[in-house]
């Protein structure tokens, strides 16, 4: 009998109990009953986040426009209002802890210095040193990676814990064995007709749950969140071999299935529950909380050598051009400094973040949770280019107004001081609009090297359960 022959056979086999049992019923019933809650809760609260996030964006923009109609300074010293970060329509997959996250920057309100001087628009960055100690899935958000990372790991231990160590105990190992049947073939088979046995209730239960998603006419997805929805899959697949493997590497090294299922159930609990967590809380203390004071303590030091600088020419009442020189440099460099000391605090936090991560990254449950989030369009990474875009959209921004200023010949072009800017008014639509976008391939990339992380981690298990089993007696 050649090795493809039997390898089937296996496979099938194992396929063909599974399916006959009580675990393959329950795990349906329970996937299907998971997947369409979370559809359910879905379609009846992303409708909401998505007209929470027009009726802002319109209400910006109105504002925007009151200012553009009123003259090309007050476009410039009001700056173009908040900006808010688009809802993702992958939500479902990965809430991200976006109820910690800010929604929006604000991109405006100028100091006033005093009732006749008031300076020009900056960036105000949102706090992004979120709780480095939460970690793994939201149990209340019933998403997809909660599913995945708690539930499906789980039903990879069930379905696999006595998948050789029954074998052992029943004697049909060492029949098997008899035949020249070679033992990596019979871990192979095992390990595929486990993949199938949980494959067909998971992506029946996530088939049932896109269709019920798709059929909703609040909620679009586009061709590239169906991508995204395909990744997600690939994540899914590599995270729950990861687990088939753990329970075929125990139970090719425990001669008892009871005694197999409480191994794997402690070591689920130690990995899946208490190593993320801790690992978090070790993240925290090598990544203390930063204090901003020392930050504003320099930017007064700026803001006063400015006013040594140039204070002698805010408060004149001449319109030569050097006083409005000596203003426009005056707001716009302290716009600069502490515009550079918000993002220059940003940049800290995120690297703050960004450390505790890789920290965390040690567990597969984490990594699996980062990728979840990356590809589902939300949590910490989504905020890192939502920061990103409107960063991009500030030079647009402000590159617009200069070169408005500049197409009228009257100006004096002094950025920043009414006297010195076009007194035309500014047609709303010719001004640049926020776009908040994702880039599939940049989060591809950079989420590369943990997804051939999770494949690694899928590798060791699998050869470990080979060799495990090529040495024991059976």
């Amino acid at each position: 009998m050649s090795w493809h022959i039997t390898l089937f056979n296996i496979t099938w086999r194992e396929l063909y109990d599974n399916l006959n049992s009580l675990r393959f019923a329950l795990t349906t019933v329970l996937l299907l009953a998971l997947m369409v809650t979370n559809a359910v809760r879905h379609i009846r609260e992303h409708p909401q986040r998505i007209q929470k996030y027009h009726d802002a964006v319109t209400e910006s923009q109105g504002r925007l426009a009151s200012h553009a109609d009123d003259s090309l300074y007050m476009l410039a010293q009001r700056g173009p209002g908040y900006l808010y970060k688009k809802p993702s329509a992958l939500y479902f997959c990965a809430a991200g802890g976006e109820s910690l996250l800010p929604d929006r920057v604000e991109g405006g309100s100028p100091f006033g210095y005093a009732e006749d001087l008031t300076g020009v628009w900056k960036l105000k960055y949102p706090d992004a040193n979120i709780n480095l100690k939460r970690v793994g899935p939201d149990v209340t958000k019933v998403d997809w990676a909660f599913i995945l990372c708690y539930v499906l790991s789980l039903i990879a231990i069930l379905f696999t814990f006595d998948a050789l160590s029954s074998e052992r105990e029943s004697g049909t190992l060492r029949l098997m064995l008899a035949n020249a049947i070679p033992r990596h073939t019979v871990l192979i088979g095992k390990f595929l007709g486990a993949f199938i046995s949980v494959g067909i209730p998971f992506t029946l239960a996530a088939l049932v749950n896109l269709l019920i998603i798709s059929t909703s006419s609040a909620v679009h997805l586009t061709p590239e969140a169906w991508g995204r929805l395909g990744v997600i899959f690939l994540i899914a697949f590599l995270y729950t071999c990861l687990f088939l493997a753990l329970g075929l590497l125990v139970s090719a090294r425990v001669q008892r299935s009871a005694v197999s299922l409480v191994i794997l159930l402690l070591v689920w609990v130690t990995f899946v529950v208490f190593t993320p967590s801790t690992l978090a809380s070790i993240a925290s203390e090598f990544s203390p909380s930063l204090s901003s004071e020392a930050l504003w303590k320099r930017h007064s030091h700026i803001q006063d050598e400015l006013w040594n600088k140039y204070g002698r020419w805010l408060w004149s009442d001449e319109l030569d051009e050097k006083t409005l020189t000596a203003k426009r440099d005056f707001f716009t460099q302290d716009a600069e400094g502490e515009e550079r000391l918000r993002r220059e605090y940003l940049t800290q936090q995120i690297a703050q973040v960004q450390h505790a991560r890789a920290i965390t990254r040690a567990s597969p449950v984490t990594i699996a949770q980062h990728l979840l989030e990356s590809f589902a369009g939300t949590g910490f990474e989504r905020h890192v280019q939502f920061v990103e875009n409107v960063q991009r959209y500030a030079r647009q921004f402000r590159e617009f107004v200069v070169d408005t200023d500049r197409a009228d010949a009257q100006s004096l072009h002094i950025i920043g001081v009414r006297e010195g800017m076009s007194k035309k008014k500014v047609a709303p639509e010719a001004i640049p609009k926020f776009e908040d976008t994702l880039n599939f391939n940049k989060d591809f990339n950079t989420r590369a090297m943990e997804l051939l992380l999770l494949t690694l981690f899928v590798v060791v298990l699998l050869s470990g359960a080979y060799l495990a089993f090529v040495r024991v007696e059976v």
